[in-house]
């Protein structure tokens, strides 16, 4: 069976290159992936590399450019473009607008417009403060419908013992699992 997913990063910059060999290995599979990305992503050089790069990268992989702008996002829900969003890396700040219900970035709107027709989101948590601030917002989405989580870690307990992020690995199964309406278990390893 083939699944078109759509895959929306956001600026968790340190977990970038892992989840675009995800991205990698989910369209040697025969996954259709459509790009979205969020206006940091698409706007800012970091130390983990350049926009530009990083946009030609993802273009290269799904073949085809990301959606950048909410235009581009609002159509995915009443169009059916796709059988699960996928948002990773989802950062604290997406968290934040996901669970207040705010849709003011290509990334929220695409949540937006996706639940809007009863198809899954999956979200790939990389947060610094996903045990602290980002713990409500967190909670919240797992008690709402069509949210399914990857199943996440403390990726450095003593120097960041705040900090969750998801095992980007397990995004393929997590996928196939919400668009069957499932959440994979564990979520907390």
């Amino acid at each position: 069976m083939s699944l078109t997913a759509g895959f929306a990063l956001c600026g968790s910059f340190c977990t970038i290159d892992r989840v675009l060999r995800v991205m990698e290995r989910m369209e040697k599979e025969g996954w259709e992936l459509i790009p979205i990305v969020s206006d940091p992503l698409a706007t800012m050089d970091t130390r983990f590399g350049a926009s530009r790069d990083i946009l030609d990268e993802i273009t290269h992989i799904c073949g085809r450019p990301p959606m950048t702008t909410l235009q581009e996002a609002e159509p995915i829900g009443p169009k059916a473009m796709m059988d699960v969003l996928i948002i990773a890396p989802c950062t604290g700040s997406t968290l934040a607008r996901l669970a207040q219900g705010l849709s003011n970035t290509p990334v929220t709107l695409a949540a937006k417009s996706q639940l809007r027709v009863e198809r899954p989101v999956v979200l790939a948590v990389s947060s610094n403060d996903a045990l602290a601030g980002s713990a409500p917002n967190i909670a919240a989405l797992l008690n709402r419908k069509h949210y399914y989580f990857v199943p996440m870690r403390q990726d450095a307990p003593r120097s960041k013992p705040r900090s969750l992020v998801a095992v980007m690995e397990n995004i393929p199964e997590t996928a196939k699992e919400a668009v069957g309406g499932r959440q994979i278990q564990p979520i907390l390893l």
